[in-house]
């Protein structure tokens, strides 16, 4: 079993984190290791549902705060395992989000005393659909282990505090045609074909840019994906394009819903995975102080985040960790030491101050 070095510094702790893979469903020996280094700190009382492991301090403050990330990553793409490059950490999770989990490992072990009570999760199943998310899991099973004041997701946000989040919808739209010969091509209808008209709306289509709590979004909507065709001599009779919709934290799935509906008239539209986004609620005590305390000037999140699972809890949330959220993703993706360091000495200065 792979284990963790909580005491090595920051950058060496994510490589380590890096080296251990945990693509999306395979996050079991990550899980284990994280598990294994939290119980080790004598001040943590340890839960585990799953591939989810809960830690928390009982000092009896009247303040509890939750840093949370995921462990699981996107496929690798030739980006294992990892390699360090003077201040540059390159390799898959770097950015999104090994980096936010190695700084809260070592919090967890260096913050000792605190104003407030601090609550560590680390999570599976974060980038994939919304039925698989440890964190969904375990506000239907557990949520008292997330009860909190406030809550930081440690996504990457290139050390900036970025308020809310985008939802996301996708959704299937069914093109029928008739299924006939190839070389009877007049005796059916083209379903290929007639999707030109999903793919003209999706050209033409402008995104909002509403301004949310004081924060600028913008929206999205793509086809990502198209499916049809039976064989190289038949006229397909059904096409399927399958669209995202990255709507702004004002909209509801809903609401999201019934647009999609509005703009795909006339055809089939099956709705195949929903979450809802978060507004930024930086108006929040609790949210300003954090703010106040990192600095600078925060954004929107371009982007879904489980901020929006604390939204659904009642409880007020930010995004704020290490990494250019550019690079999430990518094959070259890559994070900063410096950063990373500028990050934990943030949160640490901002829980024990």
């Amino acid at each position: 079993m792979a284990t963790l070095d909580i005491g090595q510094d920051t950058a060496s702790l994510t490589a380590a984190l890096v080296d251990i893979y945990s693509e999306s469903g395979h996050e079991k020996e990550v899980a284990d290791a994280v598990e294994v280094a939290v119980r080790a700190i004598e001040h943590l009382t340890v839960d585990r549902d799953g591939d989810a492991v809960v830690a928390r301090t009982s000092w009896g403050r009247t303040e509890r705060v939750v840093l949370a990330g995921h462990l699981d990553t996107v496929p690798p793409a030739d980006n294992l395992p990892s390699r360090r490059v003077g201040d540059i950490l390159h390799g898959l999770g770097t950015a999104d989000m090994k980096g936010g989990i190695a700084i809260m490992l070592r919090l967890a072990a260096g913050v000792t005393s605190s104003m407030r009570d601090i609550t560590y999760v680390f999570y599976d199943g974060e980038e994939v659909e919304a039925e698989r998310n440890g964190l969904l899991r375990l506000t239907r099973n557990h949520p008292e282990w997330l009860a909190a004041d406030f809550a930081v997701l440690l996504e990457p946000t290139d050390a900036i505090v970025e308020g809310g989040c985008q939802g996301t919808m996708r959704v299937d739209v069914h093109v029928t045609g008739e299924r006939a010969h190839s070389a009877r091509s007049w005796m059916g209808s083209n379903a290929i074909h007639a999707a030109g008209e999903v793919l003209d709306r999706l050209r033409a289509y402008e995104p909002r840019r509403p301004e949310v709590d004081g924060l600028d979004f913008r929206e999205g909507l793509n086809a990502v994906a198209i499916t049809g065709g039976v064989a190289g001599n038949v006229v397909p009779g059904e096409c399927v394009v399958t669209v995202n919709y990255r709507f702004a934290p004002d909209r509801s799935p809903e609401v999201a819903e019934e647009h999609l509906r509005e703009l795909f008239v006339g055809f089939d539209v099956t709705v195949t995975d929903s979450a809802a986004g978060a507004r930024p609620g930086l108006q929040h005590p609790a949210a300003q102080a954090f703010a106040a305390a990192i600095g600078g000037t925060p954004r929107a999140k371009f982007g879904w985040t489980d901020v929006a699972q604390f939204s659904a809890l009642g409880v007020p949330a930010v995004n704020y960790g290490p990494g250019d959220p550019h690079v999430a993703h990518t094959a070259g993706e890559w994070v900063s030491a410096t950063q990373l360091t500028e990050c934990e000495d943030h949160l640490h200065a901002w829980l024990t101050t």
